[in-house]
């Protein structure tokens, strides 16, 4: 799904849960984002395939060397309207970080997107994740002054939104 060398973006499996559930329990900590009120907690981390199985859902990882490195998924956006989906758990180890592999994932998320219909895409994330924020407004996402829907990571304190193409 991506021409980066060694780089292969794909939807999730079960196979890959596991490691998928480690990335994020090691990533989110390097940020501050551990404590209540973050996706960290969120039940699906220890099951993500089944969790992004559902209709206007999908979840990919992308694997670098054959090594699962990070991924990022696309849900709808819980207490909102049916066509705003949240850009979901997108994390990566480090040694994915500065390879452009950032911005393949958000290419291959924001198509799926809109190829499932929905117009717009929210997420949410922390001061701190600077360069994901640099990365989300390269992208085409615009800051919100509040959160949108009921996702239940009040931890979070950066809204970004964007619209998708039809």
């Amino acid at each position: 799904m991506t021409d980066l060398p060694d780089c292969h973006i794909r939807p999730i499996c079960s196979d890959d849960d596991l490691a998928i559930a480690r990335i994020i329990r090691r990533v989110m900590p390097e940020f501050g984002a551990d404590g209540p009120g973050f996706a960290i907690h969120d039940l699906e981390v220890d099951h993500m395939s089944r969790a992004y199985a559902d209709k206007g859902c999908v979840y990919f990882v992308v694997a670098l060397a054959g090594q699962i490195v990070g991924g990022a998924g696309i849900a709808p956006l819980q207490g909102s309207s049916e066509t705003i989906c949240e850009l979901r758990k997108m994390y990566f180890l480090p040694e994915a970080r500065g390879r452009g592999i950032g911005a393949a994932m958000m290419e291959v998320c924001l198509q799926a997107a809109s190829d499932m219909g929905y117009q717009r895409c929210y997420l949410e994330t922390l001061t701190g994740m600077d360069a994901a924020q640099r990365l989300y407004e390269r992208s085409g996402f615009q800051r919100l002054s509040a959160a949108l829907g009921e996702t239940g990571h009040f931890g979070c304190n950066r809204f970004y939104i964007r619209e998708l193409p039809l």
